[in-house]
């Protein structure tokens, strides 16, 4: 998504809050329908909600998170940037059309819903991290509250890819977990306590924070440094190509040569910083849809279970009047939805897995 241009304090005094959100929900509405398309990526700049707050050396406060009201989509999820460009503080939120702060992590669904009818489209809800021909490592921020997207760093420096620019967009469906406690059978190493990473690999670039429902087409399994790091293949809905893909070997027929730049690419973006190469599971093939949709299941239940596990932390703290000593969260170290809020996301948890029972039965037919 574009985002809002930061302006003098004396401009965002003079206009309403009421003003303020009608135009920033208007411009969302306006991308969500592609009029900026093929527009080329834009820097960050701080949101105006939050220059004021900047500029008096603290953040805005974060509105919304204690409940999960109703089914996220694209179509009405905005950003606002707080902090500046190239900064270690700043900080991407997802916020609804409410002007609430929403986790991209924990509040959006894993499948689509149309927000008119509530159902299920059929699509998988991307959340775009790292846009298409950019190299700044931008990823959803697990461990803090609201789960914004941040640019990774180390040891006080920000990180991209020395390598260069990535040939995808980057990013992870929500409501999944890679869980290091679970070993996969055919792969022999945990997973690395991330969402599920995702390439989209459409012709269009797709914004940091933008969420884009998307076909799966199948999936890729690095192991990177003893981790399994999956990587599923998906193409946007509204892509040029994606009636024509619905399979990971149509990719292959249709697109020759794009997997193995997908895989290229993994093997050696580390090279540069001294690494050696990537390994790969299933001997460096591409795994089918409906392989992609058992590890999708799998590392749904891990994140429903992750959650769960937090909760069942805080009922058993309430019930001994006593705080919750969050043994299994701090265990890994993430910031997971709280008791009342996990109370509002047992509808569509159960959607969520009846999406993908459904999912799995079709793609095992055909």
């Amino acid at each position: 998504l574009s985002h809002t241009q930061a302006q003098p304090a004396s401009i965002v005094g003079g206009i309403g809050r009421r003003t303020m959100f009608l135009l920033r929900f208007a411009a969302y509405s306006a991308i969500a329908l592609g009029v900026a398309e093929a527009a080329s990526a834009a820097p960050l700049r701080p949101s105006m909600v939050s220059t004021g707050a900047i500029s008096a050396g603290r953040l805005i406060p974060l509105r919304g998170g204690s409940s999960m009201k109703r089914a996220l989509s694209h179509e009405n999820l905005g950003a606002e940037v707080q902090g500046h460009d190239d900064t270690l503080e700043q900080r991407i939120y997802a916020k609804d059309d409410t002007d609430e702060h929403r986790s991209l992590w924990h509040d959006l669904p894993l499948f689509e819903v149309d927000i008119g009818s509530g159902k299920p489209t059929g699509f998988v809800n991307f959340v775009c991290e790292i846009p298409k021909y950019t190299r700044k490592k931008f990823e959803i921020a697990t461990k803090e509250p609201m789960n914004p997207i941040k640019q990774d760093e180390k040891k006080g420096q920000l990180r991209s890819f020395k390598k260069g620019d990535i040939y995808f967009n980057y990013g992870c469906f929500p409501r999944t977990w890679e869980d290091p406690d679970f070993v996969h059978p055919d792969v022999g190493v945990g997973g690395d306590n991330d969402p599920l990473d995702v390439c989209e690999i459409g012709l269009r670039q797709i914004k940091t924070c933008q969420v884009r429902p998307v076909k799966v087409l199948g999936v890729l399994c690095m192991i990177d440094e003893g981790e399994a790091d999956w990587k599923v293949i998906a193409i946007d809905k509204e892509d040029p190509w994606a009636d024509k893909l619905n399979d990971i070997s149509d990719v292959e027929k249709l697109l020759p040569g794009t997997l193995d730049v997908v895989r290229e690419w993994f093997r050696t973006y580390k090279v540069p910083d001294g690494k050696p190469e990537n390994k790969f599971a299933f001997d460096e093939k591409f795994m089918d849809r409906a392989f992609c949709l058992t590890v999708m299941h799998e590392t749904h239940r891990a994140w429903a279970r992750l959650v769960k596990g937090n909760v069942e932390e805080e009922e058993a703290a309430k019930k001994e009047d006593k705080p919750a000593a969050r043994k299994f969260t701090m265990k890994r170290n993430l910031s997971v939805p709280a008791l009342d809020a996990m109370k509002q996301v047992e509808g569509s948890l159960l959607e969520d897995e009846a999406r993908l029972t459904e999912a799995m039965n079709k793609a095992a037919i055909g």
